[in-house]
């Protein structure tokens, strides 16, 4: 019954033709938005048909100059559907065999999801107090010039050879945790006069800024920095027990979620396992230490390894690394960036990408021969890992050229596996019928399944709401709570003469019912999301009676009840409907 709760989404619009010429009608938007991520039994021919074309489109894409391997894993949920590996695990060796989803590669930038890990871990156990602390909560020398953040330019009083000002003192560095590791801390991309190979200290590292300016306003812009995450991960690492960064991955990422083949040594051992990257014009890349900058892209790592990543931070395998409210907060986008950076949002530490009405959460990474593609999407609980030894092809992305494939594939899936709604122990308690103050009415039966149906009806239900619409189906979520279930798909909003009633507000809602009398019967539920209260059991099915006047009902009186009440139960009766309720409507 989406027509559920009808008087509250009848909102008067402005007549035709009182701006101008009608607009023309717009498409119709369905709802919901994305479907539920409910588990798929495999494999399923929509699903298969769309892995085969991914599977087409990588092996294209290893004729590219450079690329010598490629390995790919998709996720969902708590499953891999599909590998694929190509190419050769050492191009300039003949006999070389293909890679597969245990070989290993540099993941260069990928690795900066794990500083991320360890900083919403601290934050978990209280060690880091808010993501929102500035720096030098945690690094006491912290300090740069920012130029660009000051409330206003300081007063000057005196001159040193026209070089030197004299002026209030700036305000607190803004350059928090949060903002570093989501590209907004405004801190340079590396430290000055540095490469990527530098091997100072931190505290080297923190001299360098002293004299250093921020390149944007903290907060303000997307500004890719690798000095960021490096230095969250130095700083954080120095006030836990281990006091080293790469042991604090080992122990705390790593082993608990079996991620053996991931690590930052390239040890011989490691080497041996390690498909063999290339420049674009075929020469072999060196494998190179990144030095101070390590936590920012020094990792290694496997298709099978990330998978179980991905699965954890998707929430579907059988560790989780956060818990899931800090796992939704790591997963969200905070801020959006102009049309010249190469992402549409940025966030914790991923770059969002638009696609198909979804956000896709991607981590790439690029380094001398290799890179990487880590990306989900939440709404979905879809991965999708790329892992390459050469350079990235020319032309469009390959990663978003397989959602392009994904996406469709696994959103039809899902809608058409939606689960039904679960029943409740027993229907009796809830099952009857109920009205809001003798002026909307509803009926709650058992389905076939047990499952709970909430009807309306009534002359004013029957004559604007379609029939399909008039009936929702009550999914029990625990006790005497329900949540309101439209459909699998449906129309976000439905036109009801001059008004629109809103299906989008109602999917999902939660219906409360009241606790049970000596009969064993909930007297009556509110639905607090939509500010319905007090909708009241009847002792039988009501007798409608119009009003005689057509008036009326223009008026928004509707029909009236002649055999409903009074009906005491818990306290509660219901309340005849008259004009001066207008005012309670009037606020919803």
């Amino acid at each position: 019954m989406t027509g559920c709760f009808l008087w509250q989404y009848y909102l008067p619009k402005l007549k035709t033709g009182s701006l101008g010429p009608e607009a023309p009608s717009a498409p119709v938007r369905m709802c919901p938005q994305h479907p539920e991520p409910v588990p798929l039994a495999h494999p399923l021919p929509v699903l298969k048909e769309a892995l085969e074309k991914v599977e087409r489109i990588l092996h294209q894409a290893l004729s590219a100059p450079g690329l010598a391997a490629m390995s790919a894993v998709v996720i969902h949920n708590d499953t891999v559907l599909w590998t694929g590996n190509f190419g050769k695990k050492n191009g300039s060796d003949p006999a070389s065999g293909p890679p597969n989803e245990y070989t290993m590669y540099r993941i260069s930038s990928v690795s900066k999801i794990f500083p991320v890990l360890m900083l919403y871990h601290l934050w978990e156990e209280g060690i880091v107090a808010s993501l929102d602390d500035p720096l030098e909560r945690y690094a006491s020398s912290f300090t740069i010039n920012n130029p660009l953040g000051m409330a206003a330019a300081p007063k000057q009083q005196s001159l040193m050879d026209g070089l030197e000002e004299v002026g209030p003192a700036p305000r607190p560095s803004p350059v928090t945790l949060r903002r570093m590791a989501s590209q907004l801390s405004g801190l340079p991309r590396r430290l000055r006069s540095t490469s990527l190979l530098w091997r100072g200290s931190t505290q080297e590292a923190l001299s360098l800024l002293k004299d250093d300016v921020l390149v944007a306003d903290p907060g303000t812009r997307c500004h890719y920095s690798t000095l960021a995450f490096s230095l969250l991960a130095h700083v954080l690492a120095a006030h836990t027990a281990q006091g080293d960064y790469q042991r604090w991955i080992s122990e705390n990422v790593l082993e608990p979620l079996g991620m053996a083949d991931t690590g930052f040594d390239l040890t011989p051992p490691v080497r041996a396992r390690l498909a063999a990257g290339f420049y674009g014009s075929g020469r072999p890349a060196p494998l190179y230490d990144l030095g101070w900058y390590r936590p920012s892209g020094q990792m290694y790592s496997t298709a099978a390894d990330l998978a179980k990543l991905a699965m954890a931070l998707l929430g579907g395998g059988p560790r989780r690394l956060l818990r899931p409210d800090a796992a939704k907060t790591l997963l969200a986008p905070l801020l959006a960036c102009p049309g010249a950076y190469f992402a549409n949002e940025t966030g914790t530490p991923w770059e969002f990408h638009a696609q198909r009405g979804y956000r896709v959460a991607r981590k790439d990474g690029d380094l001398d021969g290799y890179a990487a593609t880590f990306s989900l999407v939440p709404p979905l609980q879809l991965g999708l890992v790329l892992l390459l030894a050469g350079p990235r092809p020319p032309g469009p992305d390959l990663a978003a050229r397989a959602y392009d494939v994904l996406l469709p594939a696994l959103e039809r899936a899902l809608r058409e596996a939606e689960r039904s709604p679960a029943p409740p122990p027993s229907a009796r308690p809830f099952a009857g019928y109920f009205t809001f103050a003798n002026r909307t009415f509803y009926e709650v039966r058992a389905g076939p399944a047990g499952e709970l149906r909430l009807r309306q009806f009534g002359p004013r239900a029957e004559a604007l709401v379609p029939p399909a619409f008039r009936t929702l189906a009550l999914r029990h979520l625990r006790g005497r709570v329900f949540q309101l279930h439209v459909a699998r798909e449906f129309p976000c909003a439905l036109p009801l003469g001059d008004a629109w009633l809103s299906l989008e507000a109602q999917h999902g809602q939660l219906v409360h019912f009241y606790p049970l009398d000596r009969h064993g019967l909930s007297p009556g539920f509110d639905v607090p999301g939509l500010n319905t209260y007090r909708v009241l059991r009847l002792p039988r099915k009501p007798v409608l009676k119009a009003h005689g006047a057509q008036g009326a009902d223009k008026a928004g009186l509707g029909p009236r009840c002649s055999e409903c009440g009074p009906w005491t139960t818990a306290g509660f009766r219901t309340i005849p409907y008259r004009r001066e309720r207008k005012s309670q409507q009037n606020l919803n």
